[in-house]
């Protein structure tokens, strides 16, 4: 440990990061889209509220700006560190999913108890716990690399380890960010080289237990059963979806224009937040729809590419944890705009850059950050820089 942290000094010393620019460029476009909306989607309810129209959008400006900062700090550590950090980020993790169940420590809204009380601020330890797994998982798969090819406790082990956090978040209870959790390791350990027969068999079980959850549980099963018909009680169980399908339907092919939504005023919850992709589609359109798809198609492409990048230079952490980080946020991203449209039951889950949420924001772009650290280190190493310090 000690010598990892001489090589992060080292680090320090060298020559400036080289950024992909593009990829950057889709980060920046999606953040500022999110704001917009943001400020948009947040000002009635923030007025009223707060008698301050822009409260939402002011907070989370200075969230994307804390964000930012963090992520210049995290792009100059090196992989090295991270990977020995691995077991440390889930055992936190772990622990502040405990404390948030503890009364008086964890806040409940909407009924669910997610966030942990940090003075008048508050975070939602399920966030961290996301980057947690995602780096966990990969510091495994080259720990372990052998066993979780040939071996069927190779790959249960850990998630042995990811099914108590697991069982945590469902007490909050946070299905949304069990299913992403469980989908991204299980997408990192199919690209890790888990034989397919032993992925069926995870892929079964995973499914079954998820399906034994949702059935014994009446909440769960109404919302996983009510997007399949909304109409069918458009004034309770189906009343955000059919709020968020009339806004999909009144914005056409453009929009009726930035700030024009009308969902968004009286009719529409946790439109700054949830739902703020139907509201955006409700006043830029199909074209506002298209674009953002094809940002997000476009990090997902470029994060693989990384992943592939850094596999093929003998990278593995940085392989393994560039693809964790695009799974995690593409499968975020695709289960937010099929909730948005009614093509996935209704989850808690925010648009990954855009919608509001502190804790969200800032733990994306820390993974961000570490995606393009990944991109660098490959860079240098094609470069015949030798090792990356």
């Amino acid at each position: 440990m000690n010598a990892v942290f001489a090589s992060h000094a080292a680090n320090t010393r060298q020559p400036p990061m080289a950024w992909d620019g593009v990829l950057l460029l889709v980060v920046f476009t999606l953040a500022g889209l999110g704001l917009v909306m943001v400020g948009s989607a947040s000002v009635s309810l923030a007025d009223r509220q707060t008698d301050e129209p822009f409260y939402y959008l002011a907070r989370q400006l200075m969230s994307l700006g804390a964000g930012l900062a963090l992520a210049l700090v995290v792009a100059r550590m090196p992989l090295a560190l991270w990977q020995h950090l691995g077991v440390p980020m889930l055992i936190v993790a772990t622990a502040l999913l405990v404390l948030v169940l503890v009364p008086g420590l964890g806040r409940s809204v909407n009924g669910s108890t997610r966030w942990l009380a940090l003075g008048p601020l508050g975070f939602q330890v399920s966030e961290f716990a996301k980057l947690a797994a995602v780096v966990y998982v990969a510091g495994y798969l080259v720990r372990h690399d052998e066993a979780v090819r040939t071996t069927l406790g190779g790959f249960l082990k850990p998630l042995a380890l990811l099914g108590v956090m697991a069982l945590l978040l469902l007490l909050e209870p946070d299905f949304g960010a069990t299913v992403v959790i469980l989908a991204t390791v299980m997408g990192m350990l199919f690209l890790g080289g888990v034989r397919l027969s032993l992925f069926g068999l995870l892929v079964t079980l995973a499914a079954s237990g998820l399906a034994v959850l949702a059935i014994t549980s009446p909440y769960r099963m109404e919302r996983l059963t009510a997007f399949t018909n909304p109409w069918a009680d458009p004034f309770n169980s189906g009343y955000q979806l059919t709020q968020a399908l009339i806004a999909f339907g009144r914005g056409e092919w453009f929009g009726v224009g930035l700030g024009g939504s009308i969902q968004k005023l009286f009719y529409m919850p946790e439109a700054h937040t949830d739902f703020l992709f139907a509201v955006m589609a409700e006043e830029l359109g199909l074209a506002g729809v298209a674009a953002v798809i094809l940002l997000f198609g476009f990090l997902t492409w470029r994060g693989f590419a990384i992943g592939r990048r850094a596999s093929r230079a003998g990278l593995a952490f940085g392989g393994h944890l560039a693809f964790g980080i695009t799974l995690w946020l593409a499968i975020q991203a695709f289960v937010n705009m099929g909730v948005n449209m009614g093509a996935l039951p209704t989850k808690g889950l925010t648009l990954p850059l855009m919608s509001y949420g502190r804790s969200s924001l800032l733990v994306v772009c820390i993974a961000l950050a570490m995606l393009l650290r990944v991109d660098h280190e490959v860079r240098r190493h094609e470069l015949g820089r030798g090792v990356v310090r």
